[in-house]
């Protein structure tokens, strides 16, 4: 090997594997830092690629149970209406039933008649409050059956069901102006009465059937963000031991690569030697 003060082999070597060394420390404390293997498209496009379609999915799958939540929450408020509505005409039978009794004079009737009366007001009231961010599925103030995202595509649907709960409504042949004053009145009302409670009762009932769809696709909407974020982490998470031995590994070899550049740049110093006198 040529002795040159111009060119030094042995350093330009020891430099180009330090420097090697040096990225792949860089690389190694890259994936510590952020978890992850592949972090870029520059570490694995194909793989990175792949990941980022998956995590656009989870987010969508975030829209799709946010909507989901509200349906469950306009669902509950729409039950509760309806199960009040079911008990408010429950206790509305008894009074009319106790008013087909020809024994009872008027004040009696009256007195039946001020309850049911306001046993009327009272449903009337339930159907109207049952609201939930502004979406009320009982009294007939929405245009169309509500439906909400089902999938991260927004090609699918889950639908609530209207369920018209008013007085005079389709479900709910009671009108405002019913009275109990004379038994005739009351046997009317009574007719009605029981075809309302039937209709009402399978409402009430429909409504929760598509209630508990609906959560069941929202825990599976759940699960399936859980899985793809699974699959996610399978492709792009390091192994932060084996990352942590490795980092490790690279520090004891830039020490040794560092002292192996010192003295591949001390070798010029022997030709000093040369023209000493």
């Amino acid at each position: 090997m040529t002795l040159s003060v111009n060119t030094n082999q042995p350093a330009l070597i020891a430099l180009q594997n330090l420097n090697r060394t040096n990225e792949s420390m860089q690389s190694t404390q890259t994936r510590i830092n952020t978890g992850e293997s592949i972090s870029t498209a520059k570490d694995n496009a194909a793989i990175w690629s792949i990941a980022q379609d998956q995590r656009a999915d989870m987010s969508a799958l975030g829209a799709v149970k946010m909507s989901l939540d509200r349906a469950t929450s306009i669902a509950d408020v729409a039950l509760a209406g309806g199960e009040s509505v079911s008990d408010l005409l429950k206790l509305m039978r008894e009074k009319v039933v106790a008013a087909k009794d020809t024994s009872l004079s008027s004040t009696s009737l009256q007195s039946l008649n001020a309850d049911f009366q306001g046993l009327l007001k009272n449903l009337g009231q339930v159907v109207t409050s049952a609201v939930f961010d502004g979406a009320n599925l009982l009294d007939g103030s929405q245009a169309a059956d509500m439906t909400f995202l089902a999938d991260a595509d927004a090609a699918q649907a889950i639908t609530l069901t209207l369920q018209n709960l008013t007085l005079g409504g389709p479900i709910n042949s009671l009108q405002v102006g019913d009275d109990i004053l004379t038994p005739a009145n009351a046997t009317a009302v009574l007719a009605r009465l029981d075809d309302t409670m039937k209709a009402v009762n399978q409402a009430v009932g429909n409504i929760g059937t598509q209630a508990k769809q609906i959560e069941a696709h929202n825990t599976f909407v759940g699960r399936l963000t859980d899985v793809l974020e699974t699959g996610v982490g399978n492709l792009v998470d390091a192994d932060l031991a084996k990352e942590s031995a490795r980092l490790q590994a690279l520090q004891v070899k830039q020490q040794l690569g560092a002292q192996a550049l010192s003295i591949a740049n001390s070798a010029p110093q022997i030709i000093l030697s040369l023209f000493k006198g």
